[in-house]
Order: structure tokens, then C-alpha cells, then sequence
């Protein structure tokens, strides 16, 4: 039986030596500020896309122009931990060669966005002189790993961002491609390099990983490939439960792509963290689908084989079995805005950065007010999976200045902002991403105000609820596990997805299609009349749709 036929992509992952197929000839040609074609789906794994203003195409098209090209480049940074120096280099390069913003970005890492050819090389070398790289940013690759943001809360949470560092370090690619191209170092010489983990052609897809401590899951732990939930036990780490095949992207109107919750496959000691992811990526190595990118993830893998023949298989390349998973409890996904105090007496801000765009606009001069902060900052910043940012480590003598700063430049609107824009995450969409379908960062402000003002309509006013929007189905913003989620469909068109819950464990479900905002506006009214009329003392607003009957019900994640 002939083997199935490589998807295209796979074929240049095949002839690509390693990822460096002809990037430095592509950057060489000063004709056009684009990569050739293979190109453009390399440089993911060096940590940045290739995107163009959509909203300049049409005029750049009559005037007979080609696109306006940039280049996004986005970080490695393991749990979003960073130092105030390397904060000040990243916000000198965004003001140097970006579009003058930083972006934080749901997976904790920095987008730089609006980066021209010429100056790629240059502004990925300033990056890793910092000590802050792209590398496996993007691509077919296990990409940032995931943390929960408090690490200074607890011993427990500390170990987890330690164990996402090396969970990073221990997965990331070993060509030396990256070196070669971007900071001029030394050919390889002589012999063919070796991919111990991920082989000649890397993952058939994306790889996402994430760690949780209980009980908030601000890393919407089921939403990843890969993930372990911290269990603490008598005050220490006693070890994870594991969690597989996970994953939000999918294609509207195609059944056979779907979002899914992972799977919970029972506990393992720290020490064994290590040797059974890498036998996770290795299993998806060896039997993910490389001829339908669509049926790529390693969710499809699961749902093709079953989780019991997947178990078998990571117990056969660990040599050691997956013990019962132990019980934990969620309690929230959302950041705790504000100060709290650490474990080891000094302080942490949790602030909220609408969309995670740190610019300077009217008032609020976010961008200045954070290198201020970073100026005299002696802790680390923690950039949240919620697109939030954590001044961490505050020495108590530092409070007062720091305060001080956050009030001066508008940064302490998570004092006064409502309930549904503090929580609420958008994806870039338009007009640098070149799938997105409808608007989502830029409409987020003017959505979450037409929603807030429906609730008060309704006495809802100031109640918490779980809003996330996307500007496709790919779900880079996570809607799947929101309470109300808007996927766009079309140019100001959406799809309404209701009946996430609140702990990141049940995904929403597809309500109606293709709405404009008095459609969803119209659809959401009597719903949200139905809550504050008949909802129990407490009850959210997905729990209520699901109590109610007015959605079908859905299993939660780890439940039996």
C-alpha cells in the first residue's frame, strides 16, 4: 500500500537543510520587501511571519505597488518571565524598528509587529542580545511554554516555572540554522546534523504546552497538546498530572476539524516530566497526520487512535507506567488584578493591558509608564496568559514609586474598568494577520461597551462574564472556552459561541451563525434576561445556559 501523499508543507520542511532553505538569499533580494514562498513558511520556526497592512492592499494594488510586507517577530520566553533590562531593549527596538507598540500576547511571549526586511536580521540580533530569542516561536515545533504568571505566590509555583524553562530548553530544535542566519554564527561543518526529538521534518503541526497551579488555571491548561497540572501535597510539589491532546483551531464549516479538550492520563513525579513529554512530541512525531495540515494536531491523533492506545505508547517509550491521576480543583482562569503579597515577602502588580497592547494613547501612555517602571524596577515582569502584566518581585520599598508611576500614565485602569473588558482577550486579526476573516483587537473596546450596556439594560451591570473574540476560527484568543465568544466569519460578521464556564474546563458551543452586532445584541438580550431572572444565587452565565436547558450538556474537562 503506497504511503499517503506529504502535504506541500511537509515538502519543504524535507528540502528545507535543517530550516535555512534560502532565507539569506531571500533576505538579500532588495526588489521587494517579501521572502520567496518556501521561505515564508520557515522563518515560523525562526520565531516570525510575514504579514502585509491589509488595510493599504487595495490602494497599494491600484497604484500598481506590491503589499505593504513587515515581518512579526515574537519571543521565547518560557512562563513570560523578563528582566526590566531586557523590557527596555524590546521597547527600544518596537520604537526603532516596530510599529511603535509591544504586544503581549496569550502564549506570554512579546510580538513585535511592523518589522521591515532590511531590518529583520538587525532587530533579532538586538533581541538575543538581550538573552531573548525566538527561536521555535512559531513553526512546527513545541512553542512558548506556558506558566501560571504568579510564580512568587508560592515555593509550588516557583518549581513550575522552573520546570516550563527546561520543559522549553529541553524541546526546542537542535539545527543551527537559527545561529547561522541571524547572528552570523559558524556553519556546520562535516556531518549531517541530528534532530534527536523532532526528526528531518519536525512535528506534522503546531505543538503547544502549558503548566498549571491549582486553582487558578490561568493557562487554560486543557486548551494545549501537552499539559501538567501541579499538584501540592503537605506544601511541596508532589508532581502533575498530565494532560494530552488538546487543542482550539479549526475550519468553519468543516466537520472534521473541531475544537477539544485534553484528556487526563494520570500523574507523574517532576523527574518524570521531562523523558514523558519528550515521548508526547516523539508519539506525534511518528504517527501525527502529514498529509491534511487540518488533521495535523495531536487532538486528532487522540481522537483517531484513542487515549488508551496513546498512554500505552508513552508508557512503552518512557519505561515506566502513568500512575492514577490525583485530584485537584480549579476555582478561575482570569489574572487577580492588583497588589498581593509573595511567599517570600516582596510584592506583585497584576495590571490589565487591553488586547495586551502596551502603546501610548491619549492618557493612558502605557508604553512610557511601563520603561519608567522598568527603569527603576529590581524584581521581573510577568507577562500573563491573559495578555495582562505582572510587575513582580516589588521590593516593599518600592511600592509607593512604582504606584506612583502606574497612576501617573493611565496603567490602574483595572481599578475602574468593568468587569467584561478586565477579562475579556482579542486576537491581532486585521490588519496584519493575513487569516483573519473580521475584525477583533480593534473592535474589542467598542464590543465589550455594546455588551456591558446590554447588561445594564438587564441589571447585569458589574456582573463578571467571560468574553473572548477571534477574528477566525484558528482560536489564537482561546474563544472556544469563553462564556459568550465572537468568531469572525466575515467583515463585521460573526459566529456566537456560548456555555464556556469560567475554570477553562468546558468548551462553549456554536449558538448562531454569521450575526452582525444588533444580530448577536439581539440574540444575547433575551438570554441575558433569562440569567437575571432565574439564575441561582452566584450562578455564572454559562452554568446558568446549562442548568436552564438552553444549551445541551457538556462534559468537563477531567471529569469521569
Amino acid at each position: 500500500m503506497a504511503a499517503p501523499a506529504l502535504s506541500p508543507v511537509e515538502k519543504i520542511k524535507a528540502a528545507s537543510r535543517r530550516l535555512r532553505g534560502t532565507i539569506v538569499e531571500s533576505l538579500a533580494e532588495s526588489a521587494t520587501g517579501a521572502l520567496r514562498e518556501d521561505d515564508q513558511q520557515l522563518i515560523k520556526f525562526h520565531g516570525t511571519y510575514q504579514q502585509d497592512d491589509r488595510d493599504l492592499r487595495e490602494e497599494r494594488r491600484l497604484a500598481k505597488l506590491e503589499p505593504a510586507y513587515s515581518f512579526m517577530i515574537r519571543t521565547r520566553l518560557p512562563g513570560g518571565v523578563c528582566t526590566p533590562a531586557q523590557w527596555l531593549v524590546l521597547d527600544g527596538l518596537a520604537g526603532r524598528y516596530g510599529n511603535g507598540t509591544l504586544r503581549l500576547t496569550s502564549r506570554q511571549a512579546f510580538q513585535l509587529h511592523g518589522v521591515i526586511k532590511r531590518e529583520l536580521k538587525e532587530t533579532i540580533a538586538a533581541m538575543n542580545a538581550a538573552l531573548i530569542d525566538s527561536i521555535a516561536a512559531c513553526g512546527d515545533v513545541n512553542r512558548n511554554v506556558l506558566a501560571s504568571a504568579n510564580a512568587p505566590e508560592s515555593p509550588a509555583h516557583a518549581e513550575a516555572q522552573v520546570w516550563a524553562e527546561r520543559l522549553s530548553e529541553h524541546l526546542l530544535p537542535r539545527t543551527r540554522a537559527y545561529h547561522e542566519i541571524w547572528l552570523d554564527g559558524e556553519k556546520v561543518a562535516g556531518g549531517e546534523e541530528v534532530e534527536p526529538i523532532y526528526g528531518a521534518t519536525y512535528l506534522p503541526r503546531k505543538f503547544k504546552a502549558a503548566i498549571a497551579v491549582p486553582p487558578i488555571n490561568d493557562v487554560d491548561v486543557f486548551a494545549h497538546d501537552l499539559g501538567f497540572i501541579a499538584i501540592v501535597e503537605d506544601g511541596r510539589l508532589a508532581g502533575f498530572n498530565l494532560t494530552v491532546g488538546g487543542g482550539l483551531g479549526t475550519t468553519h464549516g468543516d466537520a472534521a476539524t473541531w475544537p477539544r479538550l485534553a484528556d487526563l492520563a494520570g500523574f507523574l513525579t517532576p523527574e518524570q516530566l521531562l523523558p514523558v513529554a519528550e515521548a508526547v512530541v516523539t508519539t506525534q512525531r511518528d504517527f501525527g497526520d502529514r498529509g491534511e495540515r487540518k488533521h495535523a494536531r495531536l487532538k486528532y491523533t487522540i481522537a483517531d487512535r484513542d487515549l488508551d492506545w496513546f498512554k500505552a505508547e508513552i508508557e512503552h517509550r518512557t519505561g515506566f507506567a502513568l500512575q492514577a491521576a490525583r485530584p485537584f480543583a480549579f476555582t478561575s482562569s482570569g489574572d487577580r488584578y492588583g497588589w498581593s503579597e509573595g511567599h517570600d515577602g516582596r510584592w506583585q502588580l497584576a495590571l490589565h493591558i487591553e488586547s495586551g497592547r502596551v502603546v501610548d494613547r491619549g492618557n493612558r501612555r502605557l508604553r512610557t509608564g511601563v520603561a519608567h517602571i522598568a527603569g527603576i524596577h529590581r524584581g521581573d515582569f510577568r507577562l500573563t496568559p491573559n495578555q495582562n502584566l505582572i510587575i513582580a518581585r516589588v521590593e516593599p520599598g518600592d511600592r509607593a514609586r512604582i504606584e506612583a508611576l502606574v497612576e501617573t500614565y493611565g496603567l490602574d485602569d483595572f481599578r475602574a474598568a468593568r468587569p467584561i473588558r478586565r477579562e475579556a482577550l482579542a486576537c491581532v486579526a486585521m490588519p496584519t494577520c493575513p487569516l483573519a476573516m473580521a475584525e477583533a483587537e480593534r473592535y474589542l473596546p467598542a464590543v465589550t461597551s455594546a455588551l456591558d450596556q446590554l447588561m445594564e439594560e438587564h441589571g447585569l451591570g458589574g456582573e463578571p462574564i467571560l468574553f473572548r473574540i477571534s477574528g477566525c476560527p484558528n482560536g489564537c484568543s482561546r474563544p472556544y472556552l469563553a462564556e459568550i465568544a465572537l468568531v469572525g466569519k466575515a467583515p463585521g460578521r460573526y459566529n456566537l459561541h456560548l456555555g464556556g464556564d469560567r475554570k477553562g474546563l468546558r468548551l462553549n458551543q456554536l449558538y448562531r451563525e454569521n450575526l452582525d452586532e444588533r444580530e448577536f445584541l439581539d440574540t444575547l438580550s433575551p438570554l441575558f434576561a433569562a440569567w437575571a431572572g432565574e439564575r441561582r444565587t452566584g450562578e455564572e452565565f454559562g452554568d446558568f445556559l446549562h442548568r436552564s436547558g438552553l444549551l445541551a450538556a457538556t462534559i468537563l474537562a477531567g471529569s469521569a
